[in-house]
């Protein structure tokens, strides 16, 4: 038997040893040059969760009425419809009609307006018992924020630039998992020295901090992937790669088709991404006999929504309850006959394209109505704490030449660790493109320092 160990056996506690500073040195790197994109996406979305009820508030006028104690019966959809076009000053085509969803709140007539921005509409908000015009706001997207949470929507996804602007979004996203799972790493390999009450040194507040960055982390770290996980759905690249897979794998969300003998399988953002099209002529008397055919045909929910065919089209009807129960079924209906063309229940959807509606409406805060948002809004002012607390150790710690250097721990792996970290980040690159152009900066960066020593008694021992 041999008694001394081989070489491999020998060199496997040194590569353990350099991988561990390796998750170090990229944890710090992360928290340095992401931290600000992640603060800022923690910082807005927090905001946005905490929105639906400040609209609630603010535009309580355009969304609520009392007619209906005074005992007037509800007017039809159609002449709702014919309320709103008087109304307007301007000559454009309905769109899409949301019929008041309970006693006491309002219809949207929305209209197709040229001048707003993809996914935008112009909505007039009527009070369906007395036809008086409530409102008259921009509302956005299938759930139809209004103007304020637009606006910190904007700021959330793109800093309101455009796609240009997703880039920042989709940084954040794509490090916070790895981010995550990286101080849990740490974590567990590498406790932090506890720390004599009185004591006040630079170290020991340090040390302190270093401890709550680390418990809090560990607390948030459930909902830290899932936002990860869910703000990537949104994000243009790597949301793309993902709709990409699922429609591959015949797990698209399914849709209804407004054209005879088609089927489609659509991204489940794809309402926010359509441009207004050209409307139909809309015969207004048509629309209570198609909501009428919609509720025969199992749609129930209180939300619902009307979409007006374009020329050779189908009316698409849809229930839009984002909450839980999820109830988003929908029916094609045929502009002529009435009959129902197609019908998409959520019950169908395959298992994958059920947990994505689900995480996206988590995200958003609609799920689970305002227990969603408290959580949200928690999970947003943590990671605020944390990337604070993250900036406050590296300001306590900064020394003159302090390494915090990737390449001389990448010499260090042997080969076949080498390799299997290659493929690892090439795989991540392709599937998160942004990540992986920002690994590449971020190496460059690291390759630039003047000093890329480190002690080899610091890289041995994993401290920070």
């Amino acid at each position: 038997m041999n008694e001394h160990p081989t070489t491999e056996t020998a060199a496997l506690p040194r590569t353990t040893s350099t991988l561990k500073s390796l998750i170090i040195r990229l944890h710090g790197y992360i928290g340095l040059i992401i931290g600000p994109f992640i603060l800022f996406a923690a910082l807005t979305g927090t905001l946005y969760a905490l929105t639906p009820a400040l609209e609630q508030a603010i535009y309580q006028e355009a969304l609520t009425t009392d007619s209906a104690e005074r005992g007037t019966a509800p007017a039809s959809l159609a002449q709702q419809i014919t309320a709103a076009r008087t109304y307007l000053d301007a000559d454009l085509a309905v769109s899409a009609v949301r019929p008041a969803p309970a006693t006491g709140a309002t219809t949207r007539v929305m209209f197709a307006d040229p001048s707003l921005d993809p996914g935008e509409h112009r909505a007039v908000f009527i009070d369906r018992e007395s036809l008086a015009v409530r409102g008259d706001l921009t509302v956005y997207g299938t759930s139809g924020v209004l103007p304020l949470r637009r606006f910190i929507d904007q700021l959330h996804r793109n800093l309101m630039q455009g796609d240009i602007g997703r880039l920042y979004s989709e940084l954040a996203a794509s490090w916070l998992w790895l981010a995550a799972l990286g101080g849990l790493a740490i974590w567990a390999f590498s406790a932090t020295p506890r720390v004599a009450a009185g004591k006040k040194t630079r170290t020991a507040r340090r040390l302190r901090t270093r401890r709550r960055h680390s418990l809090l982390g560990l607390t948030l770290l459930v909902g830290l992937l899932a936002l990860s996980a869910t703000g990537m759905t949104w994000s243009k690249w790597a949301g793309a790669n993902f709709f990409t897979l699922l429609k591959a794998g015949g797990w698209g969300t399914p849709r209804v088709s407004l054209e005879l003998g088609e089927s489609v399988a659509a991204d489940p953002h794809a309402e926010h991404q359509a441009s207004h099209s050209q409307q139909a002529p809309l015969e207004t008397d048509d629309i209570d006999r198609v909501l009428a055919v919609a509720r025969q045909a199992g749609l129930d929910a209180g939300k619902i929504e009307l979409r007006v065919p374009g020329p050779q089209q189908a009316w698409q009807v849809r229930e839009i309850d984002r909450g839980w129960p999820s109830q988003v079924d929908e029916v094609a209906i045929h502009p002529q006959t009435l009959e129902v063309l197609e019908r998409v229940r959520f019950e169908d959807y395959p298992l994958p394209a059920k947990l994505t509606r689900w995480g996206i409406d988590a995200h958003m805060g609609v799920l689970f109505g305002l227990p969603n948002q408290l959580l949200l809004a928690g999970l947003g002012l943590g990671i605020i704490v944390m990337v604070s607390w993250g900036y406050m150790m590296w300001w306590r710690r900064r020394q003159p030449g302090n390494g915090q250097a990737l390449w001389p721990l990448l010499r260090r792996l042997p080969p076949s660790a080498l390799i299997t970290l290659g493929i690892i980040s090439l795989a991540l690159g392709i599937a998160m493109p942004v990540m992986g152009v920002s690994l590449l900066v971020l190496l460059a960066i690291d390759g630039l320092r003047r000093d890329k020593r480190m002690p080899a008694s610091e890289a041995a021992s994993g401290s920070r």
